[in-house]
Order: C-alpha cells, then sequence, then structure tokens
C-alpha cells in the first residue's frame, strides 16, 4: 500500500516549539488572553497581554480573519489559493500584493543563500513523494533520470513575477511551506502593533516576541528537533526576536530515514546534516526561510553568511548531538 505524505505535519513537526512562552504567573489579575489554533496547517498561538479582555478578543478575531485571508493566498494545499491557482495555470495575473511582497523576500534569501532557498523545489518534492509513496519503491531514491526531469524548471531566477503577473517555466510549481508561516507571523506581529499591543507573543507555526513579558522578563521559547519531544534540547530567552527551526529528521520520504524533506534545489538531495537547525532573526520570515536554507549548508558556510548579517544567530543540533551556537544575537 502506498503510504500517505502530509507536507503540513512535516512543517508542523519541524517549527518545534517546546516548552513555548511561559504564562505569567497566577497572582496576576487576569492574566493573558491566549489562543489556539493553525496556520498553513501548522499549530498556532497568540498570548496577548491586555488590560481589556474583550478587547483582546478582538484583536484574536481580527488576527484569525487575517491568517485565514493569508492561507487563501498562500496554501499549497487549497485548491483555490492563489498559489495552487499559479501551479495550476502556470501563471497568475493581478496577483494579490502580499503574493508579491513575498516573492521578493524569497528572492532576497534565494541570493544571500547561493540558491539552496528556492521556492521552486516543489517538482522535487512532489517526485520523492510520489516515488516512497509506491509500492515496492527503490530504496535508494528515484532514478537520476527521473531526478534531473524534476531539477528541470528548478531555479527562482526562472519564475518572473510584477505586480502585474506571475510567470512560471514550464512545468514548474512554486511551495512558500519553507517562508509563509514566518511572513504570516510577522503580519500578525504588525496588526498588534498598529493596535498598541507590546509584551506579546505570536507563533504562526514560527514565534516572534513582541518585547519581553509583561512582568519585564524575556519570553522562554524551547528547541527540539521535534514538537512531540518531552522536553526541548535547550531554551532561548527571546526578547523582541523570532525564532524558527528546521529539521530535516523531523519527516523523512523513506523507511530507512535517509532522505529527508528538505531537498536541495540544485543537486536533489543530500545527505542529512542537522538533527536541528535554529535561526533567531529580528523578523520571522528571515529566521523561517533561513532554518530551511542552511539545513542544505556546511558549517563554514553558515557561519560566514550569519557573521555577515547584523541581527542574526544560529543554534544547531548536529546529527552526531553536538550544539553549536554563533552569531549576533546570542
Amino acid at each position: 500500500m502506498a503510504r500517505r505524505f502530509s507536507r503540513r505535519r512535516a512543517i508542523a513537526i519541524f517549527a518545534a516549539t517546546a516548552g513555548l512562552p511561559l504564562i505569567p504567573n497566577a497572582r496576576a489579575a487576569a492574566g493573558p488572553v491566549t489562543w489556539e489554533g493553525q496556520a498553513l496547517g501548522a499549530p498556532a498561538r497568540l498570548i496577548l497581554n491586555h488590560e481589556d479582555r474583550a478587547g483582546a478578543a478582538r484583536l484574536i478575531g481580527r488576527a484569525t480573519a487575517e491568517i485565514a485571508r493569508l492561507e487563501q493566498i498562500f496554501s499549497l494545499y487549497r485548491e483555490d489559493s492563489a498559489l495552487s491557482a499559479l501551479n495550476n495555470q502556470g501563471f497568475l495575473l493581478a496577483p494579490p500584493t502580499e503574493f508579491i511582497a513575498l516573492l521578493e523576500r524569497c528572492r532576497e534569501f534565494w541570493e544571500l543563500s547561493d540558491g539552496t532557498f528556492d521556492p521552486s523545489v516543489q517538482p522535487l518534492w512532489a517526485l520523492y513523494r510520489d516515488h516512497f509513496s509506491s509500492p515496492g519503491a527503490d530504496p535508494s531514491g528515484p532514478p537520476a533520470e527521473r531526478i534531473a526531469k524534476a531539477l528541470a524548471p528548478v531555479g527562482f531566477d526562472r519564475v518572473k513575477f510584477n505586480r502585474d503577473r506571475i510567470v512560471m517555466p514550464a512545468s514548474g510549481a512554486l511551495t512558500l511551506n519553507g517562508i509563509a508561516q514566518g511572513f504570516i507571523t510577522d503580519r500578525i506581529v504588525d496588526m498588534l502593533e498598529e493596535a498598541g499591543m507590546r509584551n506579546s507573543f505570536v507563533d504562526m507555526g514560527e514565534a516572534r516576541a513582541m518585547g519581553s513579558k509583561e512582568d519585564g522578563g524575556p519570553w522562554r521559547v524551547g528547541l527540539a528537533v521535534s514538537e512531540d519531544s518531552d522536553q526541548p534540547d535547550a531554551v532561548l530567552p527571546i526578547v523582541d526576536k523570532a525564532v524558527a527551526t528546521s529539521s530535516a529528521t523531523g519527516f523523512v520520504f523513506d523507511e530507512a530515514g535517509r532522505f529527508g524533506h528538505i531537498l536541495d534545489p540544485r543537486k536533489g538531495h543530500i545527505p542529512i546534516s542537522y538533527k536541528r537547525l535554529s535561526v533567531i532573526a529580528a523578523d520571522a520570515t528571515t529566521a523561517d526561510a533561513l532554518s530551511t536554507a542552511f539545513s542544505l549548508h556546511d558549517i563554514d558556510n553558515i557561519r560566514a553568511i550569519a557573521s555577515a548579517q547584523t541581527d542574526l544567530s544560529i543554534d544547531i543540533l548536529t546529527s552526531d548531538g553536538e550544539q553549536l551556537r554563533f552569531g549576533a544575537v546570542l
């Protein structure tokens, strides 16, 4: 029987948030207002420190409406989304402004990462999904000629876009699963800040602290290979920062665990190097994209890219269990 694969579940697993923000103690008169739900298939959470609970509830209502609106644009799994229309047609006319804004960020990270962050990798991901979901699949992976065919339309420089249209190469397709959750997190933060909110926490699959906790202490964000982990392997104190985690081992295509879901858009596949790679940045879009991209780089390359940035830190758990931490904000 063919195995079933869920890209959403893959995202939910590797967006590790074990030990997320600690709610202020019970001595507070009311405590924060907390909402839990989903964004792009991943667990989502808002923790709002608001003196007016009815006002907080209204903000949560606005936030959930905005999440639904952005899912209508970015979801890979909704047949009626703008992204699905683009992938089905090969083009999209009069795209939503948020779609173009996100593609512009994608181009930024594609250039910064030397092409390892590439949303046009979707045909390759689909190849591995289809191969390993077939009965009697070759455990060594798809044949080289099929990998070459899947790679043919891959390359973000071949995706053409402006405010009027988006055009894909023949047989091309996009996935925004390596960046859209961070983008939605940042959009919700912007909305809350415009409403005067501080000392709150937004996690739309990737986490971002708005200032400190109400008592002045940092938010404490746990890092783990999987959300199913009983305990985080590290806990970060976070103030006005975003955190994103990627783990190639969080979802694998094959029973042997050799083929992780983070695929190299230049080579097709590379061995899994890290159990977990976390990025701490000023915004969740950056953290989300670079946690994916860096999973395909060696330590020296990651360190070189991170050292050239003014507001970026990396926390890595290597395949042999060694923890490495470096960068500007840790």
